[in-house]
């Protein structure tokens, strides 16, 4: 028999136990995958009483994690910690150091420190592998860095937070506003209990920094996502998207543009017609645009241990089997900085939300705002009269620049009728 494959595990939370879990059940068919076997060999967590639902027996124990990564009797360090620094990014140095390969499940990690990481394992030979760091189950890191690595790739996007994505499926199926359907998220264990990562666009933002990495070749660049989360998006708002024949998504977005790499989270009025409409509940999906492949689409789970461990998995197999590639597709020396195209030079179509007085002169008043900026309006929305009261206005607007747009917005929020500061979602084609 070949010499097995000698995997210590660092963080067992869901992730790390569903890891050991799959590794056990299918121990034979990924025995046959990778032509010897794969055994756990060392952990490290920070409870040991913990009942896990597995069984750490036979396993050496580790308090230290990053002793672990150094000292472990072990080829292949998998990193399931989480945090963009602290022990997790000690325990892949560490490996690393120690010429030890690293799997790892953490965006937040490479989104900050991925070139320095990348680098590092460079000049050890080593693989740094993290299929599981973006979009849980969906193989899109090795789409984009083998699948596709004949095409030039244009645009990339996609719903890559199945918190997000749950919250606003079901406030479309129910009616419910945004504050009760986070409360049930929360509950329900979708939404952690500080959600913020989560609905304020962070946790995408960090994940579409590394698809853009590796989609374009360009060094991660998280300082220049432009992030905007989900906590203003409001029932009327997803009512409103239904009756103009859109569904509302947050999105991440990437593209080549004249002037630089666009990297964007934001929500996103996306046609019904198109089928990252049509992804709702916990579930992703990723789209990547390429020369000669065109349009693909990728589809699945998202998070949870069962997806998340087989992209662990996947990569333990692909490194027991020599199969490695540089670690966002080219030698980090090869890869090119690209100047940041900012969001204001974004041009598209907008929903605007107004809540105003009703009362004559404001539609005059907004029409001339949106003219002095050169904004054209598409359609006008209003659903009931109430003189003297607050009535909600729904503008659409013709493709325009955003830094026109937001200049025009500026200017109706500051209009005496207005009850409260316009809301802004932009409209995308796809």
């Amino acid at each position: 028999m070949k010499k097995p494959v000698r995997i210590a595990i660092a963080g067992l939370g869901t992730v790390g136990a569903g890891t050991i879990r799959l590794l056990h059940e299918h121990k034979d068919l990924i025995e046959l995958r990778c032509g010897r076997p794969v055994v756990v060999v060392a952990v490290s967590a920070r409870d040991r009483s913990r009942d896990r639902g597995v069984s750490l027996d036979g396993f050496t124990w580790f308090d230290d994690p990053a002793l672990m990564a150094a000292e472990a009797e072990a080829e292949v360090v998998v990193e399931l910690i989480g945090g963009s620094d602290g022990p997790a990014k000690a325990v892949c140095l560490a490996a690393i150091a120690h010429g030890r390969h690293v799997v790892t499940a953490n965006k937040a990690l490479l989104a900050h420190y991925g070139a320095d990481l990348a680098r590092a394992a460079e000049s050890r030979g080593v693989a740094l592998a993290y299929e599981a760091a973006v979009a849980g189950g969906i193989p899109i890191i090795k789409a984009l860095r083998e699948g596709l690595a004949g095409n030039r790739i244009s645009r990339v996007y996609g719903i890559l937070n199945g918190t997000c994505n749950y919250i606003l499926t079901t406030m479309r199926q129910t009616g419910r506003d945004f504050a009760d359907v986070l409360s049930e998220a929360m509950k329900l264990g979708y939404a952690e209990s500080d959600p913020s990562f989560d609905i304020d666009g962070i946790d995408t933002a960090h994940k579409l920094a590394i698809l853009a990495s590796v989609a374009f070749g360009t060094p991660v660049a998280f300082g220049d996502v432009f992030i905007e989360g989900i906590r203003h998006i409001s029932a009327m708002d997803i009512s409103y998207a239904e009756e103009l024949g859109y569904r509302i998504k947050l999105l991440g977005i990437a593209r080549l543009t004249e002037h630089g790499i666009e990297q964007r989270v934001h929500p996103c009025m996306v046609p019904l017609a198109t089928a990252i409409a049509r992804v709702d509940g916990v579930f992703n999906a990723v789209v990547a645009e390429g020369d000669f492949v065109g349009r693909s689409v990728y589809e699945g789970r998202g998070a949870g241990a069962g997806a998340t461990a087989s992209a662990v998995v996947a990569d333990i197999i692909d490194i027991a089997c020599g199969r490695f590639v540089p670690t966002f597709g080219l030698p980090v020396g090869a890869m090119r900085p690209l100047p940041p195209s900012p969001v204001e030079r974004r041009r598209g179509a907008y929903y605007i939300r107004l809540m105003v007085v009703d009362r004559p002169g404001v539609f005059a008043d907004i029409a001339a705002a949106l003219r002095d900026e050169q904004v054209s309006m598409e359609s006008v929305l209003q659903r009931r009269r109430a003189p003297g009261e607050s009535v909600p206005v729904v503008v659409t607007i013709h493709d325009t620049d955003e830094a026109s747009m937001r200049r025009a917005l500026a200017r109706i929020g500051g209009l005496p009728a207005m009850v409260e500061p316009p809301h802004l979602i932009r409209i995308e084609t796809l």
